[in-house]
């Protein structure tokens, strides 16, 4: 079962499109439903030269043994350098060739190099793709930079832009793409497609992950649930939390991790467990943490929920504040003073 079989309605609605695609697509959905998978899996297809009865690319022609080398001359994916990047050291995360981090923005300088790809005739007399991803790592000055292409579309070129958070695109950029929004998988379906790739308790995984199977996945068989223990470990010591010991703690941890992001990765949990902690405030059950459901209900009688839910909205400037060059051990001794002030006795309305 691939990524296709995941997606098999949307799948069945792109096909019957790609004779008359827009010269600009923007897809948008929940992070971790495989969202740049199928896409680049669709513009594997526009550029396959002999497509199958279903409009996947076949894997035998020319062009499809380029794209396996990664290196067709018709594609073009835009991507911050640090998720391209193949070395890092595990203590600092920084690449292993230099002392620079890579950067998490897609830079002026990649929209740059399009110029001559944009301007010059095809390889193969087919379609010319540009796959960004994520989209909403451009700043905006590469925003501007990219809008021109989009607002005067070349002939035989195709932008397919990849989102999981499209409300943060200048909206100069989205309304000169048409949005495809890429719903997250049925629970059945999600749970198939765990089972199918070996995963045990997928249930318990898909509710960590909020449904997103390809996350879920990601939580059972990579390093990622190292991550998020040490997150869990400092929360559940709420109310009686330290939060410099805990900034110190996961300051560790985001510096072992190596894959990019870390922090914004942690903050990201974080937003997980206030989300559910405020759902527990209302005497609702977990969405995403429903094995610490119990914990959860002892921290919300702790609180109150208008504290839970204003420190929630705190949370999504940590987030933004997370792709930013800023000291990381701040900003997580910043969160964690606030989350403990949510139990402080003091501080609660009489």
């Amino acid at each position: 079962m691939n990524i296709i079989d995941l997606h098999q309605d949307l799948w069945n609605s792109l096909r019957a499109r790609r004779e008359r695609l827009p010269h600009a697509l923007l897809f948008s959905g929940q992070r971790g439903i495989g969202k740049f998978e199928l896409v680049r899996r669709f513009a594997e297809s526009l550029l396959c030269e002999k497509p199958t009865a279903t409009q996947e690319a076949c894997g035998t022609c020319m062009a499809c043994g380029w794209l396996a080398q990664g290196n067709h001359p018709d594609l073009r994916l835009l991507q911050p350098a640090a998720m391209a990047a193949e070395e890092v050291t595990p203590a600092t995360g920084e690449a292993a060739s230099g002392t620079k981090k890579a950067s998490q923005q897609i830079t002026i300088d990649q929209i740059r190099d399009l110029d001559e790809f944009l301007h010059v005739g095809t390889h193969r007399q087919g379609v010319r793709v540009v796959l960004v991803y994520p989209a909403e790592a451009m700043n905006r000055a590469t925003a501007n930079a990219i809008l021109k292409s989009l607002e005067e579309p070349i002939p035989g070129t195709v932008f397919l832009l990849v989102s999981s958070e499209p409300e943060r695109l200048l909206p100069t950029i989205r309304s000169r793409c048409q949005v495809q929004s890429i719903p997250l998988p049925s629970a059945e379906r999600a749970g198939q497609w765990l089972d199918a790739q070996g995963v045990a308790d997928a249930g318990q995984w898909l509710a960590l992950a909020g449904g997103a199977p390809l996350l879920a996945l990601d939580l059972a068989q990579s390093d990622e649930r190292q991550l998020l223990d040490a997150l869990l470990v400092e929360l559940l010591r709420a109310p009686r939390l330290d939060p410099l010991q805990a900034a110190a703690a996961l300051d560790r941890a985001v510096k072992a991790e190596k894959r990019p992001a870390a922090l914004k990765r942690v903050i990201e949990w974080a937003q997980k467990w206030l989300a559910d902690l405020a759902l527990a405030s209302h005497a609702q059950p977990p969405r995403f943490f429903i094995t610490q459901a119990e914990a959860l209900r002892r921290q919300a009688a702790a609180s109150e929920s208008a504290r839970i839910l204003a420190f929630g909205r705190k949370a999504i400037q940590y987030k933004a504040q997370c792709e930013q060059p800023l000291n990381g051990r701040l900003l997580l001794e910043d969160f964690f003073l606030g989350f403990a002030a949510l139990f402080r006795s003091d501080a609660r309305r009489p």
